[in-house]
């Protein structure tokens, strides 16, 4: 199973939760809201955000060729 493609046009700060929302069929907002209530948990929730940032891909931007 591969890591789904962070997207290019809906990010807040680097397209986790977005990416993360297309994955599991939720909206954005949701998954931002989780993410943002599983913080108040302890454990290693930023450490992981910034994983997945580095292990998910970039979703490529489409050009406009003129």
């Amino acid at each position: 199973m591969s890591l789904p493609a962070r997207p290019a046009d809906d990010r807040m700060i680097a397209g986790v939760c977005a990416a993360l929302a297309r994955r599991f069929g939720t909206s954005t907002t949701t998954m931002r809201v989780i993410f943002l209530a599983s913080c108040l948990l302890p454990g290693p929730q930023f450490l992981l955000y910034i994983a997945l940032w580095v292990l998910m891909p970039a979703e490529e931007k489409s050009r406009t060729v003129w």
